[in-house]
């Protein structure tokens, strides 16, 4: 009697310890994920549990015989293609730590047209009521509600699309935030689809271009590169478009559609070419090996078409998809090798280009979908697989325009050069009238400069001396007459060798115009009440400088001098002057400052200074800093 209570004591003391939830089957602190302070999304990859199993095989019976490995089993997330007709497992470990029920929603990443969650309890499985949010990708999202401090352990049974794009990267999702979530998936995406797009509009005008010439011509050649236009751009629009989503046609165009759409495309380029160049009659070779192209992907197409439908051999499936892309490279270097045997034709010339890059863009394609995790790394466009083939097809393209337009190249050449060469005509005829107007306007500027220092200035130059010799002989008993000839004088001359000055072209330069300021200024100041100081830079370079801008500039630093000693009241006045890619000119005093509010009702000579500046793409701008502050730009 002792030995059976001691059995039943040891049996029930093991399942004891086999099944609480204490003891076995809880998963450490770390493992658990706390639903309540999910607020976009939680990845869970870290804390799951895997395993695979047959498709056909019954979860809930078999569930107490599974293994699961801790963690995801694929390092990259993406599913070996061995695993892709098996069901993915996953187990993981949540709890509510808020009062009330919390809804979050399970994603286990793409492409998966089923979902099942089921809940463990003790040694057994319950499957979970099945709830998916309202979004157009539910079909990638299952509910699970926990009510609050509670804890659950959840199995996801996953069952996974035939292809070999298949990533695992299971998240938690708040329920509130699905669409923003789904959004935040695709925006990298989105930022490296352009280009795509880009291309199939450049698909879109091939069609439409080949149709306009095959209904003009009625050439079949044309209509062939139409059905190779279409089906290339609806493959890769369709790729941009259901990237990353979770729909039954995402699901179909992953598994199927595309590889139908791009052997398709091909067998219609195969038609093309094979009347675009007449290889029945002028390239026996390639006729053949184009009749045999076609046929290939005629047979590879069906046989692709039964493993899809008929079978769960995915491996043979990729293995025909492979091949089938091995054996058009292989083409494509038959073409290339060919087409330098005759390298005379042109045509051929453009075309084994236009091959040749879409070769080596394809193989690097190629290369991104074999070693997918070593292009993630790249940077924007350049770990997108998709891009590179893309730029391929681009390129190819652009070959064959020019081939297809080679015989009409020279006559449009020639007529763009008689175009160019009359243009060019043209505007050498507008410069050389432009031309002579300006030097007849210089020589005009400079005779009127000489007839002035010669005529006018000799003249005031008497009249002064005259006026001066006058005024030495009367002494002290001169006219105030004889002294305002004098002063008059001398202003007119002065005024006028400015005037002769900014009429001079040889004074059209930079260093010449900051010397003269310089000069005229302290001149203008020289035996008045005003002390004068002019800074400029030491070393000024040599930039030429237009005649009417550097008489504008002078007329209106001439001007606020005039201004300054005039109005300002003013004990010193400095003008600074810098430069870097526009000249600046300052002139500052320490007078009784511009009254601004009066200049609404006056100073037309102000306006003045400003037309002058603005005629010659300069600034003005005048101000009441502790006195009166006049600064002047100009572009160099």
């Amino acid at each position: 009697m002792r030995k059976k209570l001691a059995c039943l004591l040891f049996i029930f003391f093991a399942n004891w310890m086999l099944y609480s939830p204490g003891i076995y089957g809880q998963a450490s602190a770390t493992d658990q994920i706390d639903i309540s302070k999910i607020t976009l999304e939680k990845k869970i990859g870290d804390k799951v549990y895997n395993a695979f199993v047959p498709r056909k095989s019954d979860l809930v019976k078999e569930y107490p015989g599974i293994s699961f490995e801790k963690g995801l089993k694929f390092k990259n997330a993406v599913v070996a293609n061995n695993y892709v007709t098996q069901k993915a497992l996953l187990k993981f470990h949540i709890f509510n730590s808020d009062d009330e029920a919390v809804s979050v929603y399970f994603s286990p990443g793409f492409y998966f047209y089923d979902i099942c969650l089921y809940k463990v309890k003790g040694n057994e499985i319950i499957p979970l009521q099945t709830f998916r949010p309202s979004v157009p990708d539910s079909i990638g999202f299952s509910g699970i509600t926990l009510p609050g401090k509670d804890s659950a352990t959840i199995i996801a049974e996953l069952y996974l699309v035939k292809t070999y794009n298949n990533i695992i990267k299971p998240r938690l999702v708040n329920s509130d935030n699905v669409p923003e979530f789904i959004a935040s998936i695709h925006t990298a995406f989105n930022n490296n689809a352009l280009i795509s797009y880009i291309f199939c509009g450049l698909l879109l005008m091939m069609l439409l271009y080949s149709l306009s010439i095959f209904i003009q011509g009625g050439n079949p050649e044309f209509l062939y590169y139409s059905g190779y236009a279409l089906m290339l751009g609806i493959m890769l629009l369709l790729q941009n478009i259901m990237h990353l989503r979770s729909n039954s046609f995402s699901f179909f165009l992953e598994g199927y559609f595309d590889f139908i759409l791009q052997g398709t495309s091909i067998i219609f380029y195969m038609l093309f070419m094979r009347r675009f160049l007449n290889t029945k009659e002028n390239y026996s070779f390639l006729y053949k090996l184009y009749n045999s192209g076609i046929i290939f992907l005629i047979a590879a197409l069906l046989l692709y078409t039964y493993l899809f439908y008929f079978t769960d051999k995915f491996e043979l499936q990729n293995i025909v998809e492979n091949i089938t892309k091995i054996f058009l490279l292989g083409l494509i270097i038959i073409f290339l090798v060919y087409s330098l045997g005759h390298w005379n034709d042109k045509i051929l010339r453009y075309i084994f280009w236009g091959n040749l890059l879409l070769f080596l863009f394809a193989f690097i394609s190629q290369l991104g979908i074999i070693f997918d995790s070593t292009f993630k790394k790249f940077p924007g466009i350049l770990s997108s697989s998709l891009f590179y083939y893309e730029m391929g097809l681009l390129l190819e393209l652009v070959f064959f325009l020019a081939g297809l337009n080679h015989k009409n190249r020279r006559k449009l050449i020639e007529q763009v050069k008689e175009r160019e060469t009359l243009k060019a005509q043209n505007r050498m005829q507008k410069y050389e009238k432009e031309l002579a107007v300006y030097k007849a306007q210089q020589e005009e500027r400079e005779r009127i400069s000489a007839d002035m220092h010669d005529e006018l200035g000799a003249g005031m130059t008497a009249i002064r001396l005259m006026s001066e010799i006058a005024r030495n002989k009367m002494k002290e008993n001169t006219p105030t007459e004889i002294n305002k000839i004098s002063q008059s004088a001398n202003d007119v001359l002065n005024k006028m060798n400015a005037i002769i000055w900014s009429m001079n072209s040889g004074n059209d330069t930079l260093d010449n115009l900051i010397y003269y300021i310089r000069s005229y200024a302290l001149e203008y100041f020289d035996g008045t009440d005003v002390n004068c100081k002019v800074i400029a830079p030491e070393k000024i370079p040599e930039k030429d400088l237009a005649g009417d801008k550097r008489r504008n500039l002078f007329l209106v630093v001439k001007e606020t001098l005039n201004n300054t000693l005039k109005h300002a009241e003013a004990k010193n006045v400095m003008i600074e002057i810098s430069f870097n890619h526009e000249l600046l000119i300052q002139i500052k005093d320490d007078g009784k400052g511009i009254d601004m509010q009066n200049l609404r009702y006056g100073g037309n000579g102000l306006k003045n200074m400003g037309r002058r500046m603005d005629s010659i793409g300069g600034t003005y701008k005048i101000e009441k800093l502790n006195g009166t502050v006049t600064t002047l730009t100009i572009p160099l």
